[in-house]
């Protein structure tokens, strides 16, 4: 099912009711629609990012060009998360996701939407049907420990990007199914499928398209608007391989250094060519940070692509703070 509604317990009633007494005025205001007697956090995790509600606008009516389209404008080793479904396979620049932040698309048939939050570099694909539903996402301008805040247009309640779980309003405690996809080089995905699609923006003059608004920032000593802490291992602005259904967590450099390495079914794989999309001012000038695959075996020498992405260490442990993390260390 594309939605898999949680039990809710007592002290979740509990919070909720908390919650709703402190709500925000400006929240109901401009919120009318969301039901802030139901959360499953306390609203003083939540803060402003900066914009409003939809202010970085969700891309509802895709466009699309070929891989070869696509080359006149995307170095080879510019990062595209990239989607494929019964056959049909797609690639969204992160030279356009930085801006929107959420693309509502359909692929292979199935509704779906491909976020990515920069200050996380968190990349999730959703499907977007919701209790039989089809709805599109969009941006609340909000944040939970530096992580982007969504939201569905069909309820308005809110989701945690990074989780994939509705945290406020009349969903809360519903998870949205993943789709597995991949962060990878422009070339790599172009060599895969060449036949492929290549998301371009609607309007190129809209936005600065192929520069970095935030220079430095995956070398800087802390996170963008987060008030936690980290304590390790490595920095908290290094990438991890976070994979869903495995046990832990493998830094980015302790994969870069094995080349390859298993753990359970799964297959975690490195190799060059991949720049860094938040680190020079120009995404194609980025440092080589490469590429990260992640298969599961299902079979004596049969793989599928697993569900994982590569966020930064800081916001794996900010929301599983159990789970290790592997480095070299």
């Amino acid at each position: 099912m594309a939605l898999r509604s949680l039990v809710l317990a007592i002290p979740w009633l509990v919070l909720a009711g908390i919650a709703a007494a402190d709500t925000p005025a400006g929240w109901r205001e401009a919120w009318p629609r969301t039901d802030f007697t139901s959360a499953l956090v306390d609203f003083t995790e939540i803060r402003s990012g900066g914009p409003p509600k939809d202010g970085i606008p969700s891309i509802d009516e895709p466009s699309f060009v070929g891989v070869p389209a696509a080359a006149q404008d995307l170095a080879a080793t510019e990062p595209v998360m990239s989607v494929t479904i019964e056959g049909d396979a797609r690639a969204y620049p992160l030279r356009v996701l930085m801006w929107h932040e959420i693309v509502n698309d359909t692929v292979g048939g199935v509704p779906v939407a491909v976020t990515y939050c920069p200050l996380c570099n968190s990349g999730v694909v959703f499907e977007r049907t919701l209790a039989g539903e089809v709805t599109t996402f969009g941006t609340t301008g909000k944040l939970r420990n530096s992580d982007l805040v969504m939201y569905d247009r069909a309820t308005e309640s809110w989701w945690q990007q990074f989780e994939g779980r509705a945290i406020v309003g009349e969903r809360a405690g519903a998870e949205l199914d993943r789709v597995p996809a991949r962060l990878e080089a422009f070339a790599d995905f172009a060599e895969r499928h060449p036949d492929g699609r290549v998301l371009v923006p609607t309007d190129p003059r809209a936005r600065s398209y192929g520069r970095n608004p935030y220079v430095g920032y995956d070398s800087a000593s802390r996170p963008f608007l987060f008030d936690g802490s980290y304590d390790g291992p490595g920095s908290p602005l290094m990438r991890v391989v976070a994979i869903e259904g495995a046990d832990r967590a493998f830094s980015l450099e302790l994969v870069r250094q094995q080349g390859a390495l298993e753990h359970g079914p799964f297959v975690i794989r490195w190799r060059a060519g991949q720049n860094s999309a938040l680190d020079t001012p120009e995404i194609a000038q980025g440092r080589d940070v490469g590429s990260v695959t992640v298969q599961r075996r299902v079979a004596a020498g049969r793989f599928e692509d697993a569900v994982y992405d590569v966020p930064f260490a800081f916001a794996f442990k900010a929301f599983r703070p159990d789970t290790p993390i592997m480095h070299t260390d």
